[in-house]
């Protein structure tokens, strides 16, 4: 495991280099409106896990909106937004003619793919090659159109990007970088439902908080609501896999860095480049930043999955950082399961 202590954290990152990106929203308000008039809507559970260390609890994801995954909340929100925008009677048919174009690695492509159903929009998700089919029959389960293009995530970002620009949708990325922050601004900002549930939910705020990351942006939505709530009380950590550690090497470096590296088990947090909202947030309210191994992520599985808690790698991997820095039992401390196991 490595550890970094967050230097900018209170002041933030050198604005210059995040290339004019808006602070993470912190307006529960416009997520919880909307979201109140969704039928899937439903709070997910917080649930105290004794027996692995630290007084443990973790905010149970698996179930979200029936989609197995926070990420529910994201694109799917965005989508929501845009089909209220129109001011149409019928929802089912408010965004008929309109495409969305994505690439995913896991379970945000589900999101835009069940959003764009519900709303009469047409989804359009590219895969890499390394994706497994189970996950494109999902996909095509919710009504998606699944392109298959590049050899990683970053191939098929590529190709829809390529796709969008052609003129064959709206490109609707969790990432966000120079030219490209509105979309997932409003995207981190339906993460503020989970982040909400959490505050309301624990009679008091925890000592540790553990937060998985691919590019950041959930991490980053909950770490700034987290401060407006409870303040500078509970200690942020942000986690990443060893393999894919673009934020904590970005924070090293006081600037936005890409990396490289294998491919690592926790697929869904294998992103090579910082989302520029998500880093410009992060930089201001987590405190470190630490990388779990290969090795650590799929220790936890098994104690997990005996309390009736399976999940995958990346769903994990905040408790894995957790059980790694040997907290004690008066550590009250909190992990997001972020998802549901792989079928």
């Amino acid at each position: 495991m490595d550890i970094l202590e967050n230097s900018l954290r209170g002041t933030g990152m050198d604005e210059r280099g995040l290339a004019g990106a808006p602070w993470p929203s912190v307006d529960v308000a416009a997520v919880q409106g909307l979201l109140a008039r969704c039928p899937a809507a439903a709070e997910t559970p917080l649930v105290a896990m004794p027996g692995l260390g630290p007084d443990l609890w973790v905010k149970d994801e698996r179930g979200r909106m029936g989609l197995g995954s926070f990420k529910a909340l994201g694109a799917a929100y965005v989508i929501a937004c845009d089909a209220a925008a129109t001011g149409a009677e019928d929802m089912g048919r408010a965004l008929e003619g309109r495409s969305y174009v994505t690439a995913s690695a896991g379970n945000h492509g589900l999101s835009v793919a069940a959003g764009a159903r519900v709303f009469g929009a047409r989804a359009v998700v590219y895969l890499a090659e390394t994706v497994p089919e189970s996950f494109a029959a999902r996909l095509r389960g919710k009504g998606a159109e699944v392109v298959r293009a590049g050899a990683d995530y970053a191939g098929s970002m590529a190709a829809a990007e390529a796709a969008a620009a052609a003129g064959d949708g709206t490109l609707l990325s969790d990432s966000s970088w120079p030219g490209y922050m509105a979309l997932p601004h409003r995207l981190m900002e339906g993460y503020l439902a989970m982040a909400a549930e959490i505050t309301a939910q624990s009679p008091a705020p925890f000592d540790v908080i553990a937060l998985q990351a691919g590019v950041g942006g959930m991490a980053a939505a909950v770490a700034a609501h987290v401060r407006a709530v409870w303040g500078d009380g509970p200690r942020i950590v942000v986690v990443e896999p060893e393999v894919a550690p673009a934020l904590i090497e970005s924070i090293r470096a006081g600037r936005p860095v890409e990396t490289g590296g294998p491919v690592s088990a926790m697929g869904r947090l294998d992103c090579k480049a910082p989302s520029f909202i998500a880093l410009k947030g992060l930089a201001r309210d987590a405190d470190a930043f630490v990388t779990v191994t290969e090795d650590e992520a799929a220790r936890v599985l098994p104690a997990l999955a005996e309390k009736g808690m399976a999940t995958t790698e990346s769903g994990a991997a905040g408790v894995a950082a957790l059980m790694a820095m040997g907290l004690g039992p008066e550590t009250r401390a909190l992990a997001i399961i972020s998802e549901e196991p792989e079928a």
